[in-house]
């Protein structure tokens, strides 16, 4: 019997991994075709039907392009870091709150807290053994902010650790059955928003990227395949990160059709900010986390706790 739900435990595993790198595959699409669209052009349309086929085109292209690596570089951490970058933001899918209780255990906010807490290591490690003066300071940009925004994702979720009493993503469907908790914690469903875009390095907190300041951060000394795989992990962390927007705040019924076109909506949230934000200087984004994110979500985290004292 142990044997039969292990394999049943690994077939469902693969077969999401499978799904979640069709949808960051389409989701680039997605992204490419509305800022071509905010931009007041077409965006990719030649490749196969209205450009459906895109994605594997570029796909095919980048893991078939030479791959050269810098002479001065830390050669082993230069070559694992995009590969545990996309373990790492893999692995948490694992937290699908499947009603059939496949994966959901009960420590569930854990496990996303730790890894998304070793993702900063892996940005760092990338920017540093690339040897390269750019690298590095996108690494150390993007180590410093990545930390500064989880403080304030640990305390939201710390509120609803608090209202729902349990660590576990099955727990937030049995609580929003009357009512989504956006209506409940509006102001917290916006610092989570915001703590996303800056957790996932994208615009308009892309600082780790910068184009203008740092060629292309922490990943400018990559190309072909190592490039391609921080891409996936990237634009995983995305859709994962719309999942988990999505149960914790619009109710997390799997079995809806509704759940995914909420997760769709959310995820366009995010190109449509890229496509109209321009990006924050850097000591702003430092003060929006410490001084505004942190002490709004600590006195909530307090007002939630004296709620479910005495109600």
């Amino acid at each position: 019997m142990l044997n039969k739900e292990l394999i049943m435990l690994m077939v469902v595993g693969l077969i999401l991994v499978i799904f979640v790198m069709v949808g960051v595959a389409f989701f680039t699409l997605l992204e490419r075709k509305v800022l071509g669209y905010i931009h007041l052009r077409k965006g990719p349309n030649k490749v196969g039907f209205v450009g459906i086929l895109q994605p594997f085109s570029d796909a095919i292209k980048l893991f078939c392009k030479e791959h050269m690596n810098p002479l001065v570089s830390n050669y082993l951490l230069y070559y694992v870091c995009p590969v545990f970058s996309l373990f790492l933001s893999l692995i948490l899918w694992m937290l699908m709150p499947y009603m059939s209780g496949l994966l959901t255990f009960n420590l569930g906010l854990f496990f996303f807290l730790v890894c998304t807490s070793m993702g900063v290591y892996t940005v760092m490690l990338a920017g540093w053994s690339s040897n390269s003066n750019y690298a590095l300071l996108g690494g150390l940009r993007a180590v410093a902010q990545t930390i500064s925004y989880e403080v304030s994702l640990a305390l939201v979720l710390l509120s609803f650790i608090f209202l729902i009493g349990s660590y576990s993503l099955l727990d937030f469907f049995y609580f929003q059955m009357g009512i989504w908790f956006l209506f409940l914690c509006l102001p917290l469903c916006n610092i989570w928003f915001v703590s996303c875009l800056a957790e996932t390095n994208r615009s308009p907190f892309d600082f780790a990227e910068g184009e203008s300041e740092l060629v292309s951060g922490f990943n400018v000394e990559y190309g072909s395949g190592g490039f391609a795989l921080i891409f996936l992990s990237e634009y995983s962390s995305i859709l994962f990160m719309s999942m988990l927007m999505c149960v914790i705040f619009f109710g997390s019924n799997l079995n809806s059709f509704t759940f995914y076109l909420k997760l769709i909506f959310i995820a366009f949230l995010y190109i449509w900010v890229r496509g109209t934000l321009p990006r924050y200087r850097y000591d702003k984004l430092m003060y929006l986390a410490w001084k505004s994110f942190l002490p709004l979500s600590l006195n909530f985290l307090f007002f939630y706790l004296g709620f479910k004292i005495f109600f």
